[in-house]
């Protein structure tokens, strides 16, 4: 029997599937170990060498295979095929003492094929991509773990930062104050509806006069267009009649997917990647059992595989016809600085078409199938073709010619919009049924000329999908990371929500301002771009991940001094309109540990608070939603109210039935938190900091110590066995100042305790 270590307990089944009765596939549940919670658990005075510690909830997993291992032939590492999953596999072999060097195994889609292929030859793990990742993982502890704490002395208690997350929130901040500064300016378009025969009116923009185009800024001069062209002789003088192609787009990279489906699905950033994990991993069909649907989802590459290109060509020409497939397969380029490790997103079999698995799987999987399904198809069909019409129409009046414009087109031949339609961004020109029949020198009947006065609008604020598309293109987190950067700066309440745009809050912009005035080059754009370059020559082997982490850390230490010596920033709270309850003074909206809240302006001699919503269209009858994610289909949960007590209710009710105990809500946050290790959901949710900064790490990690009430970690077998019931671990016995007690061992992460009542003799 050999056995395959994956992930995730769905991965391992679908590959189960697959592999037979002579394997054995277990999962590990994620990462098995990282750096401690409770310390910084970076040697800064040896060369930056982690301290890993084991997860105290993984030690029965770990129990768990290495009993496995005694009993099997050989072991296959079949972790993600990244630089993530390449750190796990690294992690296990030296956890398992996995003595045999070609464990690693790497397929970058579940099928039979694939898993059979990669089973054939394993190889050694990759170091480089390794320290790559290691590289990443102790950078943003040292940012994350020692600016945290300036954050919480300086201006609020448990605020964090993190590399890539912070310049994020910069990029959010930048652009609010761009809007705030934005002046509009008026203009105003000019409409005039003719016609050739009196029946069929067509609406033409104003233009050009005297053959310059000219931009009408105010109502004289609209008003003088619109008098003297009504005077005017209208006529055609010119017709451009042509003929325009539409290339399909490229199959999805992460980016595009989460963008294309957060405007077309309405799902959040973290939604399409849970849904899409699902996907990847393996998803139960109706009648058909469970099956893969499609390739890895963490990828920037828009490549594909000659067997797929085989199989898309197949596909098109047998149910759409030849004249629907260009002469050779469409080939696109993957931006330079993309890693390019795997292929585009894809689904792995044309046979399950979204026709055959409506109704056979969930509702929000078929959804973004469906859109992965179509995308991919579209990107290996020929252009759409159009007929397009430029008419430019002019009203001579006197010795002025006032110019409009008339612009149409229409499909000739669909191609790839056969199965995919673009987002109107893509592609902005209407699209009508038919063209006016102009030709030049026709004479023109006028039925009105309408003016509009209209104001330049400010920028739009970030949504989900163009906040991807703008760290994406300023080279800022990886695949893998935009999700939980968005999810961790709205969960710290920098930013929240408004409508469907992105809103900095008042604590956002202040640790905004406060990390870009003590470490600049953390809050540049350039820079972090940068150091994902380096990250790169580190993965390809041409550099010491150490080096990357020296040359950095000087600078940082003298930034992280200043700051430390920098004054304590005071946010101000906002005045609002209701009275004080207790003494009728005005109450104000302050920023607490737990969201927002009302308190009493006259604190603190009235400390009267009560609850603060400042969005009450976004509450239902049941309840307002949270910032909390079904664990199905990724929507919005909604905390409602049932004779039995609060529960949380999927928002995509009836579709999604899906409700979480409230204690089951706080175990998916732990769950969560630990299972994803980038620097941008560290929970760094207790800091302490020393006035004397050469002694900053010491310090730091002697207050914490001390803080825990010089707890005992001695278990005592004689207690009944207890469940936490925030995370499900099992409780273990401590010694404090006021005698025993249950503690989670999960903690800091997770702080339950429960006292135990002794039993009188």
């Amino acid at each position: 029997m050999d056995l395959v270590i994956v992930e995730s307990p769905s991965k391992s089944k679908t590959i189960s599937k697959y592999l037979g009765s002579g394997y054995k596939v277990l999962a590990s549940g994620g990462h098995v170990r990282d750096l401690p919670a409770d310390k910084l658990g970076v040697n800064v005075h040896r060369n930056f060498e982690p301290e890993y510690e084991v997860y105290p909830q993984k030690e029965n997993t770990i129990k768990q295979l290495k009993k496995e291992i005694k009993n099997c032939e050989k072991i296959y590492l079949a972790t993600d095929p990244d630089r993530e999953g390449e750190a796990i596999s690294w992690h296990l072999k030296d956890i398992l003492d996995i003595k045999e060097d070609n464990v690693r195994i790497v397929f970058n889609e579940i099928t039979k094929k694939a898993v059979n292929k990669a089973i054939e030859s394993p190889r050694e793990i990759d170091l480089n991509l390794v320290n790559s990742q290691q590289a990443r993982r102790v950078l943003d502890r040292l940012v994350g773990y020692l600016i945290s704490p300036v954050l919480s002395k300086k201006i609020q208690k448990g605020l964090s930062a993190g590399r890539v997350q912070s310049v994020a929130l910069r990029m959010i901040c930048d652009k609010e104050r761009e809007i705030l500064a934005f002046k509009p300016e008026e203009y105003w378009n000019i409409f005039a509806n003719i016609s050739v025969d009196g029946k069929a009116y067509y609406k033409a923009q104003f233009n050009d006069i005297n053959g310059k185009k000219r931009k009408i800024n105010n109502e004289e001069d609209a008003t003088k267009v619109e008098n003297e062209s009504k005077l005017g002789n209208w006529y055609v003088s010119n017709v451009k009649r042509a003929k325009s192609f539409s290339k399909p787009n490229p199959p999805f990279t992460t980016s595009t997917l989460q963008q294309d489906a957060v405007n077309k699905l309405n799902f959040s950033a973290s939604g399409v990647m849970k849904i899409a994990q699902q996907l990847y991993e393996g998803v139960n069909i109706k009648d058909d059992g469970l099956h893969a649907l499609v390739t890895y989802i963490r990828t920037d590459s828009v490549r594909i595989s000659d067997d797929a290109l085989n199989m898309a060509k197949d596909f098109i020409n047998k149910n759409f016809g030849a004249e629907y497939y260009p002469k050779k397969a469409n080939v696109y380029t993957t931006k330079s600085n993309a890693q390019d490790a795997h292929e585009a997103i894809r689904p792995i079999n044309l046979d399950y078409t979204p026709e055959y698995l409506k109704g056979k799987i969930e509702n929000d999987q078929w959804k973004l199938y469906k859109l992965i399904y179509d995308r991919f198809l579209a990107s290996q069909m020929v252009p759409a073709e159009y007929n397009t019409l430029t008419v430019n129409i002019t009203s001579e009046y006197n010795d002025t010619k006032y110019g409009y414009l008339l612009k149409g087109k229409t499909l000739v031949f669909a191609g790839f919009t056969k199965v995919y339609t673009m987002s109107k961004d893509d592609d902005e020109e209407d699209i009508t049924n038919s063209l006016p029949n102009f030709n030049e020198n026709d004479k023109l009947i006028l039925k009105e000329v309408i003016k509009e006065q209209k104001f330049t609008k400010p920028p739009l604020r970030y949504t989900d999908s163009t906040i991807v598309k703008a760290m994406e293109e300023n080279g800022i987190g990886r695949p893998s990371t935009y999700a939980s950067i968005i999810s961790v700066i709205y969960k710290r309440q920098y930013i929240e929500k408004e409508g469907k745009y992105m809103k900095p809050t008042e604590l956002g912009f202040v640790v905004c301002d406060q990390l870009v005035k003590y470490f600049p080059n953390i809050m540049d754009t350039k820079f972090t771009a940068d150091m994902e370059s380096q990250l790169d020559i580190v993965a390809d082997g041409e550099v010491d991940w150490h080096k990357i982490i020296n040359d950095f850390y000087p600078g940082f230490l003298k930034n992280l001094e200043k700051a430390n010596d920098g004054q304590r920033v005071k946010i101000e709270p906002i005045m609002t309109d209701i009275p004080c309850p207790e003494c009728g003074k005005p109450m104000v909206i302050r920023d607490g540990k737990y969201g927002k809240f009302l308190g009493c302006s006259d604190y603190p001699n009235c400390k009267k608070i009560m609850p603060f919503n400042d969005n009450p269209k976004d509450s239902t009858e049941d309840g307002e939603k949270e910032e909390i994610l079904c664990p199905d289909c990724g929507k919005p949960m909604v905390l409602k109210n049932s004779k039995y007590g609060k529960f949380y209710g999927c928002s995509g009710y009836p579709e999604c039935n899906k409700i979480l105990r409230i204690n089951e809500v706080k175990k998916l946050k732990n769950a969560d938190s630990s299972e994803n290790h980038s620097e941008e959901v560290m929970e760094n949710t207790i800091f302490y900091n020393g006035s004397n900064f050469d002694n900053e790490i010491n310090n730091a990690e002697k207050e914490l110590l001390d803080n825990k009430e010089n707890l005992s970690t001695e278990n005592k077998t004689e207690y009944e066995d207890i469940i936490c019931e925030n995370c499900g671990a099992k409780m273990i016995v401590k010694n404090g100042r006021y005698g025993e007690f249950y503690a989670c061992p999960n903690y800091p992460k997770c702080k339950n305790i429960i006292p135990i009542k002794k039993k009188k003799n």
